[in-house]
């Protein structure tokens, strides 16, 4: 479900003044929201315009990644610069950026050939961004697994005080409570599978680590003639490929009751381009095995991250809890039949 009406709040925010287009030398068409950015068609091409919320730092360290694979692999976005040479632009008190269109459809995942084609694409990228080095320390996320599985069991052990000391529980403090204690087991059987596989070493090998677009929902994989194309890495990091994977078959599993054929079909499309060993695939299954969703709609409520209804909440946190039992299944056929333990 896309959340139109934080989009349209969020794009009202945008400053469309030509004189901003004038310090791109651009002369502008035709301006068309999508999402929380906006396509604009230029004398120079379509583009998209995109306001900036983070740090200039963390912009420059998107930047230098694509520099880096763009040798090896075109199919990512490409900054335009404005007319003194910079990425982007500082307007009334605002960072933007200009990119080059992107053409293509967005990735079906119910689609078994548009899922081949993102899943060897992804590969494709993992291997020309290995080797790639930055100086921001914070995006490097390799080795910091375990201890980030024992932070998410003091949040949701902190979440569950919280709901406690309600005098009127809401409908969602009592579904939560009632199932928490489930998840916080499930973030230590995770952190516990992790402590007992090679994440460490794997951590140490080159071969294993990729710059992780981390944000790969169908929206931000598009298809054309064949061949996956990545857009919006405003999430990227340094970490073990599997963990782009991870993200990646969540992201597609939990709206398919879970499909195991869909993960076997990610993992061996994937392998057709890169490799995966025996111990990536178990500290995938562990990273697998963390109920991110159910953590994160927790943490979005208790610490107040969205401005979203109650009943936006409630109803987010009860389509959840309904494929309980799916996944339960699904992590058990992945080891049985994946891992093959």
């Amino acid at each position: 479900m896309i959340d139109r009406y934080g989009d349209k709040k969020y794009l009202a925010k945008y400053d469309l003044c030509m004189d901003f287009f004038d310090k791109f030398d651009l002369k502008i068409n035709d301006i068309i929201p999508v999402r929380n950015v906006y396509m604009i068609s230029t004398d120079k091409g379509e583009k998209i315009l995109k306001k900036v919320e983070y740090t200039l730092d963390e912009l420059k360290f998107i930047y230098e990644v694509l520099d880096y694979v763009r040798s090896k692999f075109p199919r990512v976005i490409n900054f335009v610069k404005n007319k003194s040479g910079h990425i982007y632009t500082i307007w009334k008190g605002d960072m933007y950026c200009i990119m080059d269109m992107v053409n293509g459809k967005e990735c079906n995942f119910s689609n078994p050939v548009d899922l081949d084609i993102a899943s060897k694409g992804l590969a494709e990228y993992h291997l020309a961004s290995e080797g790639f080095k930055s100086s921001m320390n914070n995006k490097y996320n390799n080795g910091r697994l375990i201890d980030v599985f024992k932070r998410r069991v003091q949040e949701m052990e902190f979440f569950r005080s919280i709901a406690d000391i309600h005098e009127k529980k809401t409908e969602f403090d009592k579904i939560f409570i009632y199932n928490s204690r489930h998840y916080i087991r499930e973030i230590e059987k995770s952190e516990k599978l992790l402590e007992k596989s090679c994440y460490y070493k794997l951590c140490s090998e080159e071969d294993k680590i990729a710059v992780c677009h981390h944000d790969l929902a169908y929206h931000n994989i598009l298809i054309n003639d064949n061949k996956a194309y990545f857009v919006d890495f405003d999430y990227a990091i340094i970490d073990l490929k599997v963990h782009d994977l991870c993200n990646f078959i969540n992201k597609v599993v939990k709206n398919f009751a879970f499909d195991i054929e869909k993960t076997r079909l990610i993992i061996n499309s994937y392998c057709t381009e890169n490799t995966l060993s025996d111990r990536e695939l178990e500290v995938l299954y562990a990273m697998l095995n963390f109920p991110n969703d159910f953590y994160t709609i927790s943490k979005d409520y208790y610490t107040k991250r969205k401005n979203w209804e109650e009943e936006v909440f409630l109803d987010r946190l009860k389509r959840k809890i309904r494929y309980r039992e799916e996944r339960k299944e699904f992590l058990e056929e992945f080891k049985d039949t994946i891992l093959k333990k």
